[in-house]
């Protein structure tokens, strides 16, 4: 499933943060390739490291690194899909506070379950999710533009937001042993799981009625 567009709604203003988001994100891809493993290795969170006072900082700066095209293209498109209406529910800071908010708490969730781990951890996907979680609460109707792969089938489809994220994280449940039992790098399910319980749980504190009001048209 790759969710597009929300059909439902539109944002008022043009999602600054979202966008600007997305530049860090790619800006951050292009020096990973331009200084390859040692970069990576350097500004990714390490499990053992952190827990041993090395290196904090990497709490926020893995939060804008991939490990891969598909890893960056994957996670840009689903925060391009949710990520506006959420920001034009909040202001523009809180946006940004609750954006950074939910990517270190899965990141640390994932430390914690894995806390020993040598094995760089890096990736947008704890955030994302964390956004996903707040557009499941706050606009679980609205129909979200998504493509379907159904074998060699592929079409395009109009999903409640409830459902596309709730498969979303049933998915991540059931990834959860594999996860576990052999953890290959980058943002585990762990971090998912923990971003959108965290932006599900969290996300209406951050919104602005009044915003919400104007959103909704009364």
């Amino acid at each position: 499933m790759i969710p597009l567009k929300d059909e439902s709604r539109s944002p008022t203003r043009f999602p600054v943060v979202t966008a600007l988001i997305i530049a860090v994100n790619a800006l951050a891809f292009i020096l990973e390739l331009i200084g390859g493993e040692p970069f990576v290795t350097r500004w990714s969170v390490i499990p053992a490291d952190l827990l041993a006072g090395r290196h904090p900082i990497t709490v926020l700066t893995s939060l804008f690194m991939h490990g891969s095209w598909s890893h960056i293209l994957g996670n840009m498109v689903y925060l391009w899909a949710f990520g506006p209406e959420i920001e034009d529910a909040m202001t523009r800071w809180r946006y940004s506070v609750f954006y950074l908010a939910g990517g270190v708490v899965s990141m640390l969730a994932q430390v914690v379950v894995n806390p020993s781990s040598t094995v760089p951890n890096l990736g947008a996907s704890g955030a994302i999710a964390a956004v996903m979680g707040a557009f499941m609460v706050t606009y679980p109707r609205d129909r979200i533009r998504t493509v379907l792969f159904i074998g060699w089938f592929v079409r395009v489809a109009f999903l409640p937001a409830a459902l596309l994220i709730g498969i979303w994280f049933f998915i991540q449940l059931l990834s959860v042993g594999v996860v576990a039992g052999a953890q290959s790098g980058g943002v585990a399910y762990f971090a998912h799981i923990a971003g959108l319980v965290f932006g599900a749980v969290t996300g209406r504190l951050f919104e602005v009625p009044r915003r919400l009001r104007r959103q909704w048209g009364y």
